[in-house]
């Protein structure tokens, strides 16, 4: 069968052949895995979309080696994906990796007890051996930035704050530039500040998410982000999503679960399993991995958090408290807590495959729809 063509004003402005840009999931500050790494970066970009790496938990470093391997791999357009938080900690001004174990004793005491009390009655060991970056690229955004400045990344992707203040430099060197948002006032904000293109993240994505569904933000995020275009996200797990973000008005998709649960997504095997196991009902939305909303699959930590009756703390502190935990979840086998971001298009997600494959059925179904399906079921007086 011949390969179809889907091609909007963003394969243009990209440089794509197809309207898909893999969302930047990246690694915790504790070193969890990756959720986006550069094999995906490269199958997506290879397959005709773009892949986004996400920088979020790689040191300066690993991310300047992580952005010259995917170029080592693939000649075609990618992106990378930084968190831009503000506030950040005293405790990160050094560049010296740190124990976890001497990181959670800057808890406040009502944490560090609640910490304590789970180990033990859970029966969970020290993670010694997990060490927290201090020059990680969210706790050195500036560096972070500047590095994907020295090295002209095609597409920089703002997946949490403002880019603004890099976007006149970026657009200098050649660079196109993204920021991911989830209400129709932050796509205003952004699009001011000259952003090329936003994407708009409805309440049923992964990872980081606001409060409005993807169906009544779409419309109202482009309304406020005009002309720069806007990216559809949360929920887009197939070529229907596709199709249906390309009929509300956006020019492409920024898609995040279909993606992790690949064979190239670099989350655990049974963060995978989870989300392919999972129905539209598994995931939740909760501060308890990074102090901010997200969603991930549902698992007993959450009941475990909700039960503490602790108030979340701010970033990166509560990713500090989620990773211990989660660490020794692991090396103690509880996989009944063992749990990862994941959005409520989990339930649309039946089994593991290739990148390019997924990447080539949303095309392949979405081409269907508008060629064949609508068409056949559509009557326009």
């Amino acid at each position: 069968m011949a390969k179809r063509t889907l091609h909007t004003p963003l394969c243009d402005m990209l440089g794509i052949f197809y309207p898909i840009l893999s969302a930047g999931m990246g690694p915790t500050l504790a070193g969890e895995p990756n959720g986006a790494p550069v094999e995906l970066v490269v199958a997506v970009s290879e397959a005709g979309g773009l892949g986004v790496l996400g920088g979020a938990g790689f040191s300066i470093p690993e991310l300047r080696q992580a952005i010259r391997d995917i170029r080592s791999k693939t000649d075609k357009p990618f992106g990378v994906d930084l968190l831009l938080p503000k506030n950040l900690p005293a405790f990160a001004e050094g560049n010296e990796a740190v124990p976890l174990s001497e990181v959670i004793k800057f808890l406040p005491p009502e944490h560090l007890a609640w910490f304590r009390k789970v180990q033990n009655e859970l029966g969970l060991p020290d993670r010694n051996d997990i060490l927290v970056k201090m020059d990680t690229t969210a706790m050195r955004p500036k560096e972070a930035v500047a590095v994907c400045l020295e090295e002209r990344v095609p597409l920089f992707c703002s997946g949490l704050g403002d880019p603004g203040f890099m976007v006149e430099e970026a657009h200098s060197l050649g660079m196109k530039v993204l920021a991911v948002v989830g209400n129709a006032k932050n796509a205003g904000r952004v699009a001011k500040s000259g952003v090329d293109l936003v994407a708009a993240q409805g309440h049923e994505g992964g990872g980081h998410t606001g409060r409005v569904g993807t169906m009544a933000l779409l419309p109202q995020a482009i309304d406020a982000a005009s002309p720069v275009p806007v990216l559809a996200a949360g929920g887009i797990g197939d070529g229907r999503g596709l199709a249906a973000a390309i009929a509300m008005g956006c020019p492409g998709v920024w898609v995040g679960t279909r993606f992790l649960a690949t064979v190239e997504g670099g989350a655990m095997d049974l963060c995978k399993q989870r989300i392919v196991e999972s129905t539209d009902e598994d995931t939740r939305v909760s501060t308890l991995y990074t102090g901010k909303t997200s969603r991930a699959s549902y698992t007993r930590f959450h009941e475990l958090w909700n039960s503490s009756g602790l108030t979340a703390l701010p970033f990166p502190f509560q990713v500090m408290l989620a990773s211990a935990l989660l660490g020794g979840f692991v090396k103690a086998g509880k996989t009944e807590y063992i749990g990862g971001f994941a959005g409520q298009v989990s339930g649309l997600i039946h089994s593991i495959k290739p990148a390019g494959e997924v990447l080539r059925d949303m095309v392949e179904e979405a081409a269907d729809i508008f060629t064949r399906r609508l068409p056949q079921n559509l009557r326009v007086a």
